[in-house]
């Protein structure tokens, strides 16, 4: 199993996940065009896709899913609430087949076992994934303000970890954004911030983790080494182990 980011931020969010011949997109907030660009960068073309999960309805990520889907017949998974919130997106006429999913029960996409959980966020039904062929375990934590038990016993254990380093506390609270949009951004419905990031990492089994990666970085209110900072004090390893996802370029693949 591999996986990948074709970019991770405020722009847009994709990952692709791959087993053999089964690749799944999570999220897609790029449009057509530019998501198809941003997968010849991994070699793939969108007749190799499998299906596309979708986490919520905000625009980084939601935006381009269905538009794709319908141009290249590919199945979405995502949760009622979701699909309520994302009807705005579904182009006229489109035939896309949807996969209504529980955010507390496992499900099967070909050759991926996908358990999906629900986070805190400020969006109508938002879920998170963990992706696993048998023998490892991929976690992804993104767009949630706040930690729970939950979320932590989802991704303990895992072999890679995409989590979320929103943003750096101070950087926020003393940066340009009017008042209302910190508080939602830092508030328990809205995005993790470096130090909630870590705290959360120290509560999971770390026993089995080749690869992590900080997500969904602000462009405005972090910097890859607070992150890298953050996360690698718990880890007690080099900050250079710690990968970024960056808005441009996503990361490359990683696998085990």
């Amino acid at each position: 199993m591999r996986f990948a980011s074709l970019g991770s931020g405020s722009a847009g969010n994709c990952m692709v996940i791959e087993k053999a011949h089964t690749r799944l997109l999570l999220d897609c907030g790029f449009g057509v065009s530019e998501l198809v660009k941003r997968l010849r960068r991994l070699d793939l073309a969108p007749a190799q896709i499998s299906g596309i999960l979708v986490t919520h309805e905000h625009d980084d990520h939601a935006k381009g899913a269905f538009k794709f889907a319908a141009k290249y017949n590919i199945p979405v998974w995502l949760s009622h609430g979701s699909l309520k919130m994302c009807a705005r997106y579904l182009p006229e006429n489109a035939n896309v087949t949807f996969n209504i999913i529980d955010s507390h029960t496992k499900f099967h996409i070909e050759q991926i076992e996908i358990i999906p959980y629900p986070v805190p966020h400020d969006a109508r039904e938002p879920t998170q994934f963990t992706f696993s062929d048998g023998q490892y375990k991929l976690g992804v934590l993104t767009d949630a303000g706040a930690s729970t038990p939950h979320i932590e016993q989802v991704l303990s254990g895992c072999d890679a970890l995409v989590l979320e380093c929103n943003h750096d506390l101070h950087m926020l609270e003393n940066g340009a954004y009017p008042y209302s949009l910190k508080k939602r951004v830092g508030g328990r419905l809205g995005h993790l911030d470096n130090i909630s990031a870590a705290s959360l990492l120290s509560k999971l089994n770390n026993t089995k983790l080749k690869h992590i990666i900080a997500a969904h970085l602000s462009a405005k209110n972090n910097t890859p080494t607070l992150a890298k900072m953050a996360l690698s004090q718990v880890l007690n390893c080099e900050q250079d182990w710690i990968g970024i996802a960056t808005q441009d370029a996503g990361f490359a693949w990683r696998g085990f």
